[in-house]
């Protein structure tokens, strides 16, 4: 396979075709933000947190999905391109609790995204789920990454028990005919959990440790009732038909 060279930041970087931006840049250790993004999923460029400037083009690119050209200059932390990630990240702050989400945390401090700069008026409340043994979903935490929809469908699992539901600012992260998760093709492998980046997803023990229950009370609680194996049943003995002594 050939390579294309191309200047990231004023560095110049030759990676194989079909790279793309965000891997070139990983490549010279240039740190790209990204929400949505997750080495375990297909990049969908969802979140546009992990856009940069391309000189030529008329509007910034995503990383996660725009492919390496040659010749190709990128710049990651431009004025243009900072400008646009603290906007987004304020943009969720006032839509989506990120009380439980220490990476995008992280990113509104080193870009100083103001978490009050857009009203909350309009937050998103979601009653919390609690339907199974296994885990919750608060989706009022819930940023739409689409990151748990993908590991349960084919990027992992194929068991698409869960998918978008609603419409515009209604959508959320639902089940088909919003069926209870026991009742869907859900096999609680966790690879959703393992996924979410906010705590709209977490362990069920974790968040019953969090209500201030013990540990006994825990397990009691996250038990699953096991089928007794039932007994095959006695054989029966043969009867002989009348034959004569």
């Amino acid at each position: 396979m050939s390579n294309v060279t191309l200047t990231i930041d004023g560095q110049t970087v030759s990676v194989p075709a079909g790279t793309t931006i965000l891997q070139a840049a990983q490549s010279i250790g240039a740190e790209i933000p990204a929400i949505c993004y997750h080495e375990a999923c297909t990049p969908n460029a969802l979140c546009r947190n992990c856009v940069v400037e391309v000189e030529g083009a008329r509007v910034l690119v995503a990383s996660c999905v725009a492919q390496v050209a040659a010749n190709m200059v990128v710049y990651t932390r431009s004025p243009r391109v900072e400008r646009s990630r603290r906007t987004i990240l304020e943009m969720l702050a006032s839509a989506v609790d990120l009380s439980e989400a220490p990476d995008i945390q992280r990113m509104m401090q080193e870009y100083s995204a103001d978490a009050q700069r857009f009203p909350q008026a309009e937050r998103r409340e979601i009653p919390l789920i609690d339907d199974n043994p296994m885990y919750v979903r608060d989706y009022s935490k819930c940023i739409l990454c689409w990151r748990c929809v993908q590991v349960c469908a084919d990027d992992a699992q194929f068991t698409f028990a869960i998918n978008f539901s609603g419409r515009g600012y209604e959508t959320t992260i639902g089940t088909f005919f919003g069926k209870p998760m026991p009742a869907t093709t859900c096999v609680f492998c966790g690879q959703c959990v393992g996924v979410c980046p906010t705590g709209a997803l977490k362990p069920k023990s974790e968040w019953l440790l969090e209500q201030g229950l013990s540990i006994d009370q825990v397990f009691a609680a996250t038990r699953q009732e096991r089928k007794r194996r039932r007994e095959p049943a006695p054989r029966s003995e043969p009867e002989h038909g009348g034959g004569h002594d």
